[in-house]
């Protein structure tokens, strides 16, 4: 896998953890009851962003070196995706047409 593919990959996971993380890890406002005048109610408490980053870094990495080590593997491929198969077939070399 190319690097630039590898930064790529990190960098779509690592903001796919963190909205599926954010949810977990802040408490609006309202949720604490105090609510501060002039904010809405649904604004953070006490977020945290050295804290929520690290620990989104944390599961980014877990799950990004699961994805690199199945694609580097080659246990799944782009071939494993082509159910109208449209991709030439491949050669006993291992090359496409």
């Amino acid at each position: 896998m190319p690097v630039v593919s590898a930064i790529v990959l990190f960098a779509v996971i690592w903001f796919l953890v963190l909205f599926c993380i954010l949810p977990f890890v802040s408490r609006s406002q309202a949720q604490d009851g105090k609510i501060e005048p002039g904010t809405h109610a649904s604004a953070p408490a006490n977020f945290r962003p050295g804290r929520t980053s690290g620990l989104v870094s944390v599961v980014a990495v877990v799950v990004w070196a699961v994805i690199c080590g199945i694609i580097i593997s080659g246990a799944i491929t782009v071939r494993d995706f082509d159910f109208m198969n449209r991709l030439p077939p491949e050669t006993t070399d291992g090359t496409n047409g």
